[in-house]
């Protein structure tokens, strides 16, 4: 069923529009080779993905600083192949791994055809719970920044999705009503129920193919957004 009186679309970056498995699991690869790191990327990812989800959710539940997420998820993974590094390598891994993710920039299938479709019949917004020295790199850099009027980032709000204060200030600065609004992201806590606690209408890009609430707006592919809108 198509939905009326959308003006505005906002729309989550890592997972929805930009393919952070792949242009991750490069980065992996580009760092594992400076620092000689003799285990299987594909291997290790396996185990790592998980974790990284893990304290993703501890860090959008504000349990965890960026910090303790960043040194956290590679900690855990490689104690799981029964490796240890030293702090500073653990953050000196961390900090090449975030400047080597934005110089791949694969996005995912349909994303510049669909931000084609919608760019001249709405008002297309970002909001990220990213690293702010990253998320503008990877919208510049795969070039799809120019179809979005604004850019809202957790860093700069100060809180996360699905906090809805990132979604009070993203209507804010864009000049939306959160009646005309509707948010496109793939995580459920974080996109769907945090835009749908402000009364936003919601599309969830189930890229995870979990098992959703049956009231739940969902595609399988980008290109299906045509079907609401």
């Amino acid at each position: 069923m198509k939905l009326k009186e959308i003006n505005h679309i906002f729309f989550d970056l890592d997972h929805t529009l930009w393919d952070f498995d792949k242009n991750s699991s490069l980065a992996f690869h580009k760092m594992f080779q400076k620092f000689g790191i003799n285990i299987s990327v594909d291997q290790f990812l396996i185990t790592y993905q998980p974790i990284n989800m893990k304290y993703w959710k501890l860090y959008r539940d504000e349990k965890i600083n960026k910090t303790e997420l960043r040194r956290g998820r590679l900690v855990d993974a490689f104690d799981a192949f029964g490796t240890q590094f030293p702090l500073e390598t653990i953050d000196a891994l961390s900090d090449n791994y975030i400047e080597f993710l934005p110089l791949n920039n694969y996005l995912i299938e349909g994303a510049k055809e669909i931000l084609e479709y919608l760019m001249p019949k709405y008002h297309l917004h970002i909001i990220t719970n990213g690293f702010k020295e990253v998320q503008n790199t990877k919208l510049s850099n795969s070039g799809i920044k120019h179809y979005f009027k604004t850019i809202t980032n957790s860093e700069e709000v100060g809180v996360k999705k699905p906090n809805p204060i990132i979604f009070e200030h993203a209507l804010k600065v864009s000049g939306a009503k959160h009646n005309e609004s509707l948010m496109i992201g793939d995580n459920y806590e974080a996109d769907i129920l945090g835009a749908e606690r402000l009364g936003m209408k919601t599309l969830c890009y189930n890229y995870h193919n979990e098992n959703l609430p049956n009231t739940t707006r969902q595609i399988s592919e980008l290109i299906g957004i045509k079907k609401y809108i």
